[in-house]
């Protein structure tokens, strides 16, 4: 195997460990003082903030990789709008899939009611999150790891980060190099797609709903996205509340209003009802149903929301799938280009040969199922223990993908808790392109790229979540 390359860091490191500890303390100061943050899982208290992970100086990534996912974002987000739109391919897609992984199934089914009943309401909202990774064998190339349809999270805190490091950079004496870090708009450009959307609902008394887990550890960047649309928009109120009180709450009026005790809801934002501990029942359930019936324009949308799974973006990288959804030969060229292997495990002549391939070659894949939130893929010598576990039939739930092995930078993680002073660590990045798109079957209000965030792990480090507790925020550091 190629040895890995080391991008070169924004400063010389080490830094002289006096000064290291002192600008690591108004950095942490800094963090909490302007939001980023997040409440513990280990000590949780309402009342108490603990700062986010970050990494003290911006990490270097290519700046032609980083233009390059920026201008792609609009045709991805085109792409899943086209394929949250056509019914027969995603029935198709996931057809072996639902017979397996009954919450994929129990979407599936409240996609299928929905569509008997009618949807209340033709346009969806997607606030989109494409992830990529660098990948050294291509000569850094990006390649997409995903592509999340709900609750792609972290647009406001990570709008934070590079004023964070401008304030580092500052106090080293490097602020000459501040140029070099791109301006962030993911705070501002993702509220404006909920502010769109409740203007096109035109219910001047609607409010927007935020549904969210029972505990919100990650409290910080959902309230900036509620704070900011009070601050643009005062006429706007925000609700929050969990399944469980959605379904408690709320009903749905004569014209398939969803109303929440005197309130009507012109937006739902999902922050919650991406994995199944978020339905403790039926009732979240019929909460869910009772929503994706109504006329509030959703993000996402049942449709959406199943567009965003594994098992779709497995379908879209094989060859010709993109002409279906997109006209365009250079954006298919464009696009194809992101994607890494994406195999299948479906008890078929295909599913099986990928199976083989995997138990004789683990460490080339990453085993993914049909899940967000991170911390659930299986990796390397781990996945023929995982395969041979299953059944030919519970394979269909999972999907193998090409190892992306991104190249290696070198900075300070700093972490609650955390060594004082911190040592310098091996870091790789992974990069997230956010994007806005608003529309129905046949038309689109608007489709815009909407800022980015940076999620860097320590490199031996299999997964990367920082609400998982596996990573740290970040800004890039643009090299050409």
């Amino acid at each position: 195997m190629a040895e890995t390359p080391i991008l070169e860091p924004c400063i010389p490191l080490p830094i002289a460990e006096r000064t290291l500890i002192d600008v690591t303390e108004k950095a942490k100061d800094w963090a909490i003082m302007h939001g980023a943050a997040m409440r513990s899982k280990t000590n949780f208290s309402s009342d108490t903030l603990n700062f986010a992970p970050f990494i003290l100086m911006p990490s270097s990534f290519p700046r032609k990789e980083f233009e390059k996912a920026k201008n792609l974002q609009t045709i991805i987000n085109q792409l899943m709008h086209n394929v949250a739109h056509d019914e027969e391919f995603l029935t198709t897609t996931l057809a072996e899939t639902v017979k397996v992984d009954e919450f994929t199934a129990n979407l599936f089914n409240v996609y299928k009611k929905v569509l008997a009943n009618g949807f209340g309401q033709a346009y969806s909202l997607g606030l989109l999150r494409s992830d990529y990774l660098a990948h050294m064998l291509e000569d850094n190339s990006v390649k997409q790891v995903e592509i999340n349809t709900i609750a792609s999270s972290f647009g406001g805190i990570s709008t934070h980060m590079m004023p964070l490091q401008s304030f580092v950079m500052s106090e080293l004496g490097h602020a000459d190099k501040i140029k070099y870090m791109p301006e962030n708009t993911a705070l501002s450009g993702l509220c404006g797609g909920m502010i769109k959307a409740w203007e096109v609902y035109a219910q001047p008394k609607a409010v927007i709903l935020f549904v969210i887990e029972d505990i919100s550890y990650n409290i910080c960047d959902q309230r900036f996205h509620e704070f900011y649309i009070r601050e643009q928009r005062p006429d706007i109120k925000v609700l929050r509340r969990t399944l469980t009180e959605v379904h408690k709450e709320g009903k749905l009026g004569p014209n398939k209003e969803l109303l929440l005790g005197e309130y009507e809801v012109a937006v739902i934002y999902f922050r919650a009802g991406y994995e199944p501990l978020h339905y403790h029942s039926q009732n979240e359930w019929d909460a869910r149903y009772m929503m994706e019936c109504s006329r509030a324009i959703k993000c996402p949308s049942i449709h959406y929301h199943l567009a965003g799974t594994k098992k779709v973006q497995q379908a879209l990288a094989q060859p010709e799938m993109l002409e279906r959804f997109i006209s365009d030969p250079e954006k298919i060229k464009a696009v194809g280009q992101i994607f890494t292997g994406l195999y299948s495990l479906d008890d078929s002549e295909a599913g099986n040969a990928s199976y083989e391939m995997a138990l004789k070659e683990p460490e080339r894949f990453v085993l993914k199922p049909q899940r967000e939130g991170g911390g659930n893929n299986v990796y390397g010598a781990d996945i023929p223990d995982a395969l041979r576990k299953m059944s030919r039939v519970e394979r269909a739930a999972w999907i193998l993908m090409d190892l992306i092995q991104p190249p290696i930078s070198k900075g300070y993680m700093i972490r609650p808790g955390g060594k004082s002073p911190p040592e310098v660590v091996d870091l790789v990045s992974e990069l997230g392109i956010f994007g806005v798109i608003l529309g129905d079957v046949d038309n689109v209000i608007c489709n815009y790229q909407a800022g980015h965030m940076l999620r860097t792990k320590l490199s031996t480090a299999n997964e990367g979540g920082v609400a998982a507790g596996l990573g740290a925020l970040d800004s890039p550091y643009l090299l050409d």
